[in-house]
């Protein structure tokens, strides 16, 4: 059976205040979706409450992943079960080596009932793996040895989430924003790699506002939420439409959700 991630009626507020409105979404395996929309629009909040953010409350609605309702799962059990995703503002973790860390993060999604304590990967098994992913992705050796996004410009932050997602192999990826902050060239290696990595071997959710991270993972779904409710859906074209001529075309015609989104603006969510 393929795997599905399905969102059903999905309802969040954060300190009282309704972000999302009731949103549906299917993702099944090797399907590329584009979600989209204006600022504050609830595109990062879906994406946060997939993973299981403590600071959302999920007030109606599901979230199933192969028919399991993962609701009441903390966020390392999601990622245990195959959900991943690319923050949009990753951390840094001063003192944790990006080896380390991947290579305690991957033995255990790749053995999810594993107990602390318990053999990690074998060490020459995982830096063969690390070393070739680094080379695949143009990474110098030495960019293993360094403290987790401690120091790391934007460019760098962005190809260590991607180097994880390649390390992990997660069966949904959520990509939020992993073109902001970078240059045309890094946007371009960006996209290529994820192409490379993620084609038709997991499910994606790129949250983006250009059409630039999708030049190579062109989306079967496009999909463009407005007021914390996903309000129209389309292929790539849809994703082309909204990069040049903008949202008031889907203003104009949902009005009930524009109006919501203005009234979100403030909250510090995107």
């Amino acid at each position: 059976m393929s795997d599905i991630l399905e969102i059903k009626n999905l309802h969040v507020e954060i300190d009282g205040k309704p972000i999302l409105r009731g949103v549906n979404l299917t993702i099944k395996k090797g399907e590329t979706h584009a979600l989209m929309g204006p600022n504050w629009s609830g595109k990062s909040t879906l994406g946060l409450v997939i993973m299981g953010h403590p600071n959302y409350d999920v007030t109606e609605g599901e979230i199933l992943l192969n028919g399991q309702n993962i609701l009441d799962l903390d966020a390392d059990e999601r990622a245990r079960l195959g959900l991943f995703m690319a923050f949009q503002r990753p951390v840094a973790i001063p003192g944790v080596k990006m080896a380390d860390f991947l290579r305690h993060a991957t033995t255990n999604v790749r053995n999810p009932d594993r107990k602390e304590g318990e053999d990690l990967i074998p060490m020459r098994e995982f830096r063969n793996e690390i070393k070739e992913k680094m080379g695949q992705l143009k990474m110098d050796s030495e960019f293993a040895r360094r403290y987790v996004n401690d120091g790391f410009s934007g460019g760098e932050m962005k190809r260590a989430e991607i180097l994880q997602l390649a390390m992990l192999q997660p069966k949904f990826a959520i990509l939020d924003e992993t073109d902001s902050g970078l240059d045309a060239d890094a946007v371009r290696l960006a996209s290529q790699s994820i192409n490379e990595i993620g084609h038709n071997k997991m499910g994606l959710l790129i949250i983006t506002h250009h059409d630039k991270l999708l030049e190579h993972n062109p989306p079967e779904f496009t999909h463009v939420i407005l007021g914390g409710q996903i309000v129209e859906t389309g292929g790539k074209e849809l994703a082309a439409e909204l990069h040049s001529q903008g949202y008031d075309r889907i203003r104009a015609e949902h009005p009930e959700s524009a109006a919501a989104n203005d009234d979100t603006d403030q909250v510090a969510i995107t």
